[in-house]
C-alpha cells in the first residue's frame, strides 16, 4: 500500500492558505464598528473569525509561491493582512466617531455639556447626547444589515487584493483616508447642524428677551428654553438618520476598499 506523502511546500501552502486570510479577517473584527467592540468578548470574535476564514479560504484563489510563514516574507505577509484588515474596520468605525462628535457639538449647544457618563465601550466620560446618538446609530447599522455590509467588503478586499508576496505599500493610500476623515468632519457638522441652528436662533430670542426685559432672570428661563427645543429639534431630525446611517456606511465601505487598494498597489 503506498503511503500518503506531504511536502514542506504543500504544508507551508496549506498553512498559509488558511492563516494568511485568517489574519486579515481578525483585523476586520478587531477594529470593526459593534463586533469589534470592547464587551464581544475576545473568544466570539476569534471563534467568529475562525469560522469566516473556513468559509471564504476555500473560495480564494491558492497562491502559486509557496512561503513559509516562519521566514521574513511570510512575516511581511502576516503584517500586510492585519493591515489591510485593521484598515478596513477601522475606516467603518470613524462614522461612530463623527455621529459621537456630532453629539458633542449638539449637547454643548443645549447646555448638556457638562451631563456625561462613564462610556465601557470607549473607556471614556462622553456626553448623555452623544452616547444617545450613537446606541441609536449602532441599532439602526444592525437593523440595515450594516456588519453584514462589512463583512462583504472583507470578502472584496480579498479579490481586489489578493494575497500576494510582492506587495508594496503607498503614501497614496494614506492620502485617501485623510480626505475621507475630512469628509466625515463635514457630516457630523451636517448630523448636528439642525440643533446648532435652532440654538443659535433660540440665544438669539433670549439675548433681545434679554435687552427688552433686563430684570428677567436669564439663567432661570434661558435653561430649560435651549433644552426643550434642542429636544424637539433633534426629535423631528431622528426620522432622517436611517437614511444617514445607511448613505454613511455605504460611503465608509467604498472609502475603506480605495484606502487598502491605493495603499498596497
Amino acid at each position: 500500500m503506498e503511503l500518503l506523502t506531504v511536502s514542506t511546500d504543500q504544508w507551508n501552502a496549506w498553512i498559509s492558505q488558511f492563516f494568511l486570510p485568517l489574519t486579515r479577517i481578525l483585523g476586520m473584527l478587531a477594529t470593526a464598528p459593534v463586533i469589534g467592540q470592547t464587551p464581544v468578548p475576545i473568544q466570539t470574535r476569534l471563534g467568529l473569525g475562525v469560522a469566516l476564514t473556513l468559509v471564504i479560504a476555500p473560495l480564494l484563489t491558492p497562491s502559486e509561491a509557496s512561503v513559509s510563514l516562519a521566514s521574513l516574507t511570510g512575516a511581511w505577509l502576516l503584517i500586510q493582512q492585519l493591515m489591510v484588515g485593521l484598515i478596513l474596520g477601522f475606516m467603518v468605525n470613524l462614522i461612530f466617531a463623527a455621529v459621537t462628535m456630532a453629539g458633542e457639538f449638539a449637547g454643548l449647544q443645549m447646555g448638556l455639556g457638562f451631563a456625561s457618563f462613564y462610556d465601557p465601550v470607549h473607556a471614556a466620560f462622553q456626553p448623555v447626547v452623544a452616547q444617545f446618538l450613537n446606541i441609536l446609530f449602532s441599532l439602526i447599522f444592525i437593523t440595515l444589515d450594516g456588519h453584514l455590509q462589512v463583512i462583504h467588503a472583507l470578502v472584496e478586499t480579498f479579490h481586489q487584493i489578493p494575497i500576494d508576496p510582492v506587495m508594496q505599500l503607498h503614501a497614496q493610500g494614506w492620502q485617501t483616508g485623510l480626505m475621507w476623515a475630512v469628509s466625515l468632519f463635514v457630516d457630523s457638522l451636517r448630523l448636528s447642524l439642525p440643533v446648532l441652528t435652532a440654538m443659535l436662533i433660540t440665544n438669539l430670542g433670549l439675548g433681545v428677551l434679554n435687552r427688552s426685559a433686563p430684570q428677567l432672570n436669564l439663567f432661570a428661563v434661558g435653561f430649560p428654553v435651549t433644552l426643550a427645543v434642542g429636544f424637539i429639534i433633534l426629535e423631528l431630525a431622528l426620522p432622517n438618520l436611517p437614511t444617514f446611517v445607511a448613505r454613511m456606511t455605504q460611503e465608509s465601505l467604498e472609502a475603506a476598499l480605495h484606502v487598502v487598494t491605493d495603499l498596497v498597489h
